[in-house]
C-alpha cells in the first residue's frame, strides 16, 4: 500500500512579493529550498496563516539568501505581502517505509535559514 506523507515544510515565512502578471508558481529563496529539501518545479501546498487560504502551486528557485517568498500569477490574489505562510510538500511511499520516514522541517527567522 502507498500513502502520502509530509516530505518538506517551511514553517511560517513572510510573503515578500505578489506578482499577478506571471504565469504562476511560488518563488522561494534557494537557501530555504535547499534547507527544506525542495526542488524547482516541485508541487507544494501553501497555507496562509492570515486568511486561511490553502492552495497548490509549484516552486521556482529564487535568489539564494534573498529571503524571497513571491506568489506569482493567480496565487498572487490569495495573499498579501506580509502574510505569514507555511509551505508544504508531500511524498508517496510504501506504508512500512512511511512509518520510519522523517520529514524535513525548516523554521526560518526573518525569512532566512542558518542565521
Amino acid at each position: 500500500m502507498q500513502i502520502e506523507v509530509l516530505k518538506s515544510k517551511i514553517h511560517q515565512v513572510a510573503v515578500t512579493e505578489a506578482n499577478l502578471n506571471y504565469v504562476g508558481s511560488i518563488t522561494i529563496d534557494e537557501a530555504m529550498m535547499e534547507a527544506a529539501n525542495l526542488i524547482e518545479n516541485e508541487k507544494v501546498q501553501v497555507l496562509d496563516m492570515n486568511n486561511g487560504e490553502r492552495f497548490e502551486t509549484y516552486v521556482i528557485k529564487g535568489k539564494k539568501n534573498s529571503g524571497v517568498i513571491c506568489l506569482n500569477g493567480p496565487a498572487a490574489r490569495k495573499v498579501l505581502v506580509g502574510d505569514i505562510v507555511v509551505i508544504i510538500s508531500y511524498a508517496t511511499m510504501d506504508f512500512e517505509e512511511a512509518k520510519t520516514f522523517k520529514p524535513t522541517v525548516v523554521f526560518p527567522k526573518n525569512n532566512r535559514v542558518g542565521c
